[in-house]
């Protein structure tokens, strides 16, 4: 992403050597031998129905031990109410919510246990602020393989108790998610773990763009105008941006969408550097705070990526208050069904401004990808709620107290 150089697959590390950390490898593939047994014809006659349906796609041996569980082929459900709402000619959410533990990370997370047996890795390691983590643990249980996760001590404690069902060995970070990842770094380092870090491990590019190309198909691979993607490290939107090159590079596709990324008015690291057209190497981090944990980051991991899929594709990168956020979680459960954590949420909400601004159109087709499920965060959720102006009736165990809490309600 830096420089250019090449490296074999057999000698590559995780970064390039001669950049350090900020080095951050991207796979290339030999497109031409992957047309000739992957194609459209070959995806629709596939019974598998997960993401491993596109693993001639993706950096692992074809025939390699995969994880029980089942993860992607998520629902992509058409939303005319929340079209209507929005005023955008026809929209769809990409129900992430659906996956093992309930993210899109889920996707990153199976690869990262795939590549890590491929090293004969005794420990898998990584930092986050809870989807990654609960992924990386949830995928590793279901194989029995040991796990080290960080994480800050702020994390919602619907995520903590995920990890800790799971039987992963927690560090609760007492800082940022940024402290928790240089805290991480270190400790893989010096104890030889497998390093699943987003932002610096390649490969989780190539699981998470998954997501992308699972889209493409359910759209018979007439691709949308537009997929609105919340940002935080960066590492999502890059992995869609992935797929969407994959399918173009393929000829899968004939276009590309525009690209949006969406991030909180207190976490708007890629923001401010698309605004004012800011070096993101050079950028120094920002002290973070958003009631969208999973899209908190002081210094986005992977933002040369982020920033390319914005860029590359015509795009935008635009802020949302957390208002805005929890306002998006009843707003999409009530016109589309589905429940969504604020970060899931916050892609609809930048949908919203987008529209405002005039980024798209009242004609363009949209993809909204709702990244998590709402009970990640309950706390949030009720929040969301309550903003909204809904609470319960509270009333006797008898017909006339239902009759007058009714008549309350209906005026």
């Amino acid at each position: 992403m830096i420089c250019g150089a090449t490296q074999h697959p057999d000698e590559a590390g995780y970064v390039c050597p001669d950049h350090g950390d900020e080095g951050i490898l991207d796979v290339r593939y030999d497109y031409e031998a992957v047309g000739a047994r992957l194609t459209k014809c070959s995806l629709r006659e596939d019974r598998d129905r997960t993401m491993w349906r596109f693993r001639g796609l993706m950096p692992m041996a074809y025939h390699a031990r995969l994880p029980p569980l089942t993860v992607g082929g998520t629902p992509l459900y058409e939303a005319p109410r929340l079209a209507e709402a929005a005023g955008v000619g026809n929209l769809w959410v990409k129900d992430e919510g659906r996956q093992p533990t309930a993210s899109l990370k889920d996707r990153a997370s199976a690869l990262a246990v795939v590549k890590a047996r491929e090293r004969t890795a005794e420990v898998i390691a990584a930092a986050s602020t809870g989807n990654a983590a609960a992924a990386l643990a949830g995928i590793a249980a279901s194989i029995g393989q040991p796990t080290v996760i960080f994480v800050p001590e702020s994390a919602p404690e619907a995520k903590i108790a995920q990890l800790l069902a799971y039987g992963s060995t927690v560090a609760l970070v007492a800082g940022s998610y940024g402290d928790a990842f240089e805290l991480c770094m270190e400790a893989a380092a010096e104890h030889g773990w497998y390093n699943r870090n987003t932002g610096f491990n390649p490969h989780m590019t190539e699981g998470k763009k998954t997501v992308a190309l699972e889209i493409l198909e359910q759209l018979h691979w007439r691709a949308p105008d537009a997929v609105f993607v919340s940002v935080g490290d960066g590492s999502i939107i890059g992995g869609v941006h992935k797929g969407v090159k994959d399918a173009l590079a393929l000829g899968w596709i004939s276009a590309a969408p525009r690209i949006f990324g969406v991030q909180s008015a207190g976490s708007d690291y890629l923001v401010q550097a698309y605004e004012s057209d800011e070096d993101v190497l050079t950028k120094p981090p920002i002290s973070a705070c958003t009631v969208a944990d999973s899209i908190s980051a002081d210094l986005p991991r992977d933002r040369l990526k982020a920033m390319a899929a914005v860029k590359e594709t015509d795009g935008a990168f635009v802020r949302v208050g957390d208002d805005e956020i929890l306002a998006a979680i009843p707003a999409l459960a009530r016109w589309s069904g589905v429940f969504a954590e604020p970060a899931g949420a916050a892609a609809y909400a930048g949908l919203v401004v987008a529209r405002e601004a005039g980024l798209v159109g009242p004609w363009d087709r949209v993809v909204v990808i709702a990244s998590g499920n709402g009970l990640k965060d309950p706390a949030a959720a009720m929040r969301s709620v309550a903003a909204a102006g809904t609470a319960p009736m509270r009333v006797e165990p008898n017909l006339e107290s239902l009759r007058q809490a009714m008549s309350e309600r209906a005026r």
